[in-house]
Parts: structure tokens; C-alpha cells; sequence
């Protein structure tokens, strides 16, 4: 049976741990705790300071063990340790953040070299309360830039929409 590494990535309250664990098939292993900056408390009671760990085996035997990295800047040195190994990546961004297409920068710049020997897919979430900008502001975005990548509406709750993710971006390292 092989493995396969995919990191899930993104902006603080995007729903990375949320997702991790809607669809893995052990415990999240998270490295959640209290939330002490004035910041982060205005989103959420925790934040994850290292990682979140899952794991989700396919129909055909192959597992995928799935990381999650923290959203805070501070904590950026974890996001490159997180990704040495892994074939794709899931980035998440909260679209009721008070900057999301500044958020999706970010991580574009940050993984940009392993984006372009791997790849990746964008999930938005919060979409149903925050319909702006929609999807095509963030498709502009990236064509502007000359990356193509899908960008698809996420709940990170729902099982069925994270694995839509995944099977996205399994479609596109088989493919790409």
C-alpha cells in the first residue's frame, strides 16, 4: 500500500483542523490550544501551533496522510517543514476574513516553488455567509499571475466537499 502526503494549508479559521477532520479515518492528532492573541481570540477559542494530522484511505488501498499547518504568520517556519515530503496541497481561505484575496496571496507566495513542482487546489469557505468576493474575483487573481489552479467552495465540515478537494487535486498530480 503507498502513501501520499497532503498538506492543507491556509488562513487562520478557514476550517484546515475542521476538514482534517471530517474526513479522517482516525483521531486528529492537534496541537490546538487556548487562543491568547487579541486577534485570533476576536475568531476563535484555539489555534493549532504546529500541526493536525489525519489519515484517510482511498478505495484502491493508497493512504493519505494529511497535515494541517497553522494560520497564523508567526508560526510560517512550521509550513515549509509540514510540506518537505507531501504531493499536493489544499489551500483554505476564510472568506469572511477582512482581507481573503491578501490572504491567498500570501500563501501563493509562500508555497509558489512547491506549487509549481507539485500542486495545489484552493478551497473557500464561509462562503455562505460571505458570498464576497465571489470565485471569480479569485480565478482573476490567478490568471493575472499565469497560475491555474481551481478554486472551489468548501465547507469544511462536510465530509463530501473536503474529499471534492481531494479528489481534485488527485486529478490534477495524475494528470499533471
Amino acid at each position: 500500500m503507498s502513501e501520499i502526503k497532503i498538506v492543507f494549508t491556509g488562513s487562520m479559521g478557514a476550517g484546515k483542523t475542521t476538514a482534517i477532520a471530517a474526513i479522517s479515518e482516525i483521531p486528529v492528532i492537534s496541537t490546538d490550544v487556548r487562543a491568547t492573541d487579541a486577534d485570533v481570540l476576536q475568531r476563535k477559542e484555539t489555534t493549532t501551533v504546529a500541526m493536525d494530522y489525519g489519515e484517510l484511505t482511498l478505495e484502491d488501498g493508497q493512504k493519505l496522510r494529511l497535515y494541517g499547518t497553522p494560520g497564523q504568520q508567526r508560526f510560517e517556519y512550521m509550513w515549509k517543514i509540514l510540506a518537505r515530503g507531501a504531493l499536493g496541497l489544499v489551500i483554505l481561505i476564510d472568506n469572511s476574513g477582512s482581507d481573503p484575496i491578501g490572504e491567498l496571496v500570501r500563501y501563493i507566495d509562500n508555497f509558489r516553488e512547491f506549487i509549481n513542482e507539485t500542486s495545489a487546489v484552493i478551497g473557500i469557505s464561509h462562503m455562505d455567509t460571505n458570498p464576497e468576493p465571489d470565485l471569480q474575483s479569485y480565478y482573476s487573481y490567478l490568471q493575472e499571475r499565469g497560475i491555474e489552479l481551481p478554486v472551489l467552495p468548501v465547507d469544511a465540515r462536510s465530509s463530501d466537499s473536503v474529499v471534492m478537494l481531494i479528489q481534485a487535486l488527485l486529478a490534477m498530480l495524475e494528470f499533471g
